[in-house]
């Protein structure tokens, strides 16, 4: 027979539990997830895509134009990261320094950001490429700020581990990741600044309140001290550890076969936010402010799946937890790709949303569950590797196609959506033949 809690004890934990959550470091912690969700939605997913179809889109060709931009876009950003994020993970488990980077990338970030905003304003009488030179800079600084961006995620994921016990560490994420994307909601309300045309014009308030809702990390969250002296690191001797960690992948081939998972998985992922505002307009006909509120809908559905994956991953594990994420999200697609009403576009969304916010809380889980203490921050960095290299296959793959059917019109995106399918069911059967251990 099954044993039962007593009432008061489950009270006791679920007290604990919120004690953990308002703790000043781990609300610190979570406000820096609520600042940079709102970079994530309101620039990678919202007014930069809309801000692209404004400039460039006029009729369903130009749509499909507009939509290669932002693929090739986001996938510059990504090559950035696969070039330097497995060296950000040596430098973490060599020097124990997380905010010495946080803080400085936050502020490129946010200083990129802004000048966005001032470049989409300003009209200048030159082009560069046959094309807007205010269009030019905007992209341009657009790859600097999601490069910087995604840096800093890297040194802030890595500081869950600072943060709580093995046992812990999944109700901490799952808090992070639901209070990031309350922030989603908080960066939202720069649309009734914005309103439906003029999409330049959240750039500026979207990088303030990035950098207002950071300062928290800034200052009251204490990094723990690394045991013994740093070690001094040349700037290629990332490149070599990197090396010497491939040679081993007999002894964690856990962890390598999930990067390989989560590289189609996030593929997928990826791709599908950085689409997700000009395909709804697209392929759907939603106005500005009905993607709003869909959008609105689906981060509901995120905070949502955020909390309950926490508790789901601690009752089931982590590898089946991913597996039913990964579920969620094929089904999602194949509602984006096959929709011919809005009804099935606002189920897509719901159940992205649910996906999204479950994928960071197992998948961050996973890699502290399969990695030694002493080469976490590496394997932070080599899942950041994974996950970015990814992020410039879907994009590129979503931008390629989009640009040579354009002539197809809206048909070009529906199989673009469609292709995200095959590589979330590749990162799916992957994920399945990953060992179920510890390290």
């Amino acid at each position: 027979m099954a044993h039962l809690e007593k009432p008061e004890t489950i009270s006791l934990q679920k007290d604990r539990a919120w004690k953990l959550y308002l703790s000043l470091p781990i609300l610190s912690w979570a406000l820096y997830d609520f600042a940079n969700t709102i970079f994530s939605s309101n620039i990678t997913t919202i007014f930069f895509p809309f801000y692209l179809q404004e400039v460039i889109g006029a009729n369903e060709r130009l749509d499909q134009i507009a939509s290669s931009f932002i693929s090739y876009a986001n996938a510059a950003a990504s090559f950035l990261l696969v070039l330097f994020s497995p060296l950000f993970g040596v430098l973490i488990d060599r020097s124990g320094k997380k905010k010495a980077y946080i803080i400085p990338f936050t502020l490129i970030t946010v200083l990129c950001t802004i000048l966005m905003g001032v470049f989409g304003m300003t009209e200048f009488s030159y082009t560069l490429f046959g094309l807007p030179a205010g269009l030019v800079y905007v992209i341009l600084l657009f790859i600097m700020a999601k490069f910087f961006y995604h840096s800093s995620l890297i040194f802030y994921d890595t500081m869950i581990s600072d943060l709580g016990t093995g046992k812990q560490i999944p109700l901490i994420s799952g808090f992070g990741v639901a209070v990031g994307y309350v922030g989603t909601l908080v960066g939202l309300s720069v649309y009734l600044y914005v309103g439906d045309s003029g999409f330049h014009k959240a750039f500026i308030p979207t990088a303030l309140l990035f950098l207002v809702f950071s300062l928290p990390l800034f200052f009251f969250v204490k990094e723990k001290p690394l045991a013994g002296k740093p070690e001094k690191t040349g700037f290629f001797d990332g490149y070599r550890e990197i090396i010497r960690t491939f040679k081993e992948i007999r002894t964690y081939k856990a962890v390598f076969l999930f990067m390989i998972a989560y590289f189609f998985l996030n593929d997928a992922i990826a791709t599908a936010v950085a689409m997700m505002a000009v395909y709804s307009k697209a392929i759907v006909g939603f106005s500005s402010g009905e993607f709003i509120l869909l959008y609105l809908v689906s981060t509901v559905a995120s905070i949502a799946g955020s909390f309950l994956f926490g508790y789901i991953t601690k009752a089931s594990g982590t590898k089946k937890s991913i597996m039913y994420v990964g579920i969620i999200l094929v089904i999602a697609l194949a509602f984006a790709a096959f929709a011919v009403n809005a009804a099935m576009f606002w189920v897509a969304g719901s159940l992205f949303g649910v996906s999204l916010g479950a994928m960071w809380v197992t998948s961050r889980t996973f890699i502290v569950e399969l990695t030694p203490e002493n080469k976490r921050g590496q394997f932070f960095g080599l899942f950041a590797f994974s996950g970015k290299v990814s992020s410039i296959a879907g994009p590129l793959l979503y931008g390629t196609i989009t640009l040579v059917l354009a002539d197809y019109g809206d048909l070009a995106s529906r199989i673009a959506i469609g292709s995200l399918m095959i590589l979330a069911g590749i990162g799916l059967a992957v994920h399945m033949i990953v060992p179920d251990n510890e390290a």
